[in-house]
């Protein structure tokens, strides 16, 4: 493992947002109207894929970051709210109304649209057959972006084979084929290769994330089949890169050669339990030693950043974990703007679908977002008292809330939790909360963002990549 100079930081630069007007096709394809200005080519693209991140969850996180700060909050914007042009995005799955993270990444880094649960391979392929996957590949946007000569990046707080990063470079029959252990034993034989190898084999110039325990044998503590099993190293000795494991190891990596990370044995830890002397670096801290080393790159660049445990926090039923975790992507989208420039740099913010999750009860201005509501004062019949709004059962209730999950009202429902570690209340008992299938937001700026617009496809930002750098029509 190689150690070197410190992480230089960009310097910074200033971001002018670009406006459009759209119609949309059919299928979902923008159409530039008549008065919208030409796309200038990037060189560079950066996506960032809020996993989870549903408006409802936008608009939390807005409030929350701005009474953190002492405001009220609903006035405030999140850093990718101020870019100046968005669209509204369909999620489905093609045989799920409602999608789940495999299929949608797919759509965003392959551009077809396929199943729930499986990763860079056709509708016509079954899930969880190897034959199947191997007879229906789809184009990945990981591969075409070195093929073409441009580095590659990819930033996760999950684990690095979770299914969105994944999508960016494999292609699997079942998103839980994490490691060569989790492929059932009569698919084994097949050829499919499990995602952790795939990962360790796939050409990239820098993947920063969790994920150790799918990478080693039971002599690390890890989770594959093979007793000394080493697929980090593997992959340093192939590529001649550099592998760290913490966040101080990441500050002195070196600038040139590949970088993996891997900071984790599963999923990074949620920022809201997160020690000052934390061995894990930040979104934000990935993010820069990702730029830092990709803006090198004489051919450009695509870098997918993902802030995966919103997704995880929101099934958990944990509001408050998936707004601070929502707060850290934002700054992290900060970070980029502030260091590329957008002459020839293309950045978006999305998310891959929704959750049920729902901010409501008439709270008056200001009112902490994750506490009781209380209406304002004067409200007449509603109270307005300055105490909080009774239910019919003359109990309180949260503003924010759940459709379904772990949170269920069961029996005799109980004063809500409030607060950071609140469990939120839900309706329907489920182990686990589910996604939601309303339309997501998709934010650009940046060189060629003027083709965000309208009411578009999922698998049309994988377009939108591949026009802004000039490699479609």
């Amino acid at each position: 493992m190689t150690r070197a100079r410190p992480l230089a930081l960009l310097l910074a630069a200033s971001l002018l947002p670009l406006a459009a007007c759209t119609t949309t096709e059919g299928d979902g394809a923008p159409v530039a109207s008549a008065s919208a200005p030409a796309s200038a080519q990037a060189k560079n693209v950066i996506l960032f894929i809020g996993d989870g991140m549903g408006i409802s969850t936008i608009t939390a996180a807005r409030i929350y970051d701005g009474q953190k700060r002492g405001e009220s909050g609903e006035e405030n914007s999140l850093s990718f709210e101020k870019f100046g042009n968005v669209a509204l995005v369909k999620t489905y799955n093609t045989n799920a109304q409602v999608p789940d993270s495999a299929g949608t990444a797919t759509a965003i880094h392959s551009g077809v649209k396929t199943r729930i649960g499986v990763l860079g391979i056709g509708p016509d392929a079954e899930k969880g057959v190897c034959a199947d996957a191997l007879a229906h590949p789809l184009p990945l946007l990981g591969e075409e972006v070195k093929r073409r000569g441009a580095a590659l990046g990819i930033v996760t707080t999950t684990r690095l084979t979770h299914a969105t990063p994944a999508s960016v470079y494999a292609r699997s029959a079942d998103r839980d084929w994490e490691s060569d252990s989790l492929i059932p034993a009569d698919q084994r034989d097949a050829g499919c290769k499990d995602i952790a190898q795939q990962l360790v084999d796939a050409d990239f110039d820098v993947a920063l994330g969790g994920g150790t325990a799918v990478m080693f044998g039971p002599h690390e503590g890890g989770a594959r089949g093979g007793a000394g099993a080493d697929l980090p190293g593997d992959w340093a000795r192939r590529t001649d890169g550099n592998v760290v494991f913490t966040r101080a190891d990441l500050a002195k990596a070196p600038l040139d050669g590949p970088l993996l990370g891997l900071f984790s044995p599963s999923h990074m830890t949620y920022m809201a339990d997160r020690k000052p002397d934390s061995s894990e670096p930040t979104l934000t801290e990935m993010t820069a030693a990702a730029l830092a080393r990709l803006k090198a790159h004489s051919g450009g660049y695509y870098l997918m950043v993902e802030g995966g445990r919103i997704d995880h926090a929101h099934h958990e039923g944990r509001a408050g974990y998936a707004l601070e975790e929502t707060v850290e992507m934002a700054r992290a989208v900060q970070y980029a703007v502030d260091n590329t420039d957008p002459a020839d740099t293309l950045i978006m913010v999305t998310a891959d679908h929704s959750h049920v999750f729902t901010i409501a009860g008439y709270p008056q201005r200001g009112n902490d977002i994750l506490g009781l509501v209380v209406p304002p004062i004067g409200r007449g019949e509603d109270g307005g008292d300055g105490g909080p709004l009774m239910a019919a059962d003359g109990k309180p209730y949260a503003t924010l809330g759940y459709a379904n999950g772990p949170g269920a009202v069961q029996g005799e429902r109980q004063i809500p939790q409030t607060g950071l570690a609140a469990r939120q209340q839900a309706l329907v008992p489920l182990g686990s909360e589910t996604h939601g299938g309303e339309d997501v937001a998709l934010f650009a700026t940046g060189s060629g963002s003027d083709r965000v617009r309208g009411v578009i496809e999922q698998n049309v930002i994988y377009q939108i990549i591949r026009k802004a750098l000039g490699w479609a029509e």
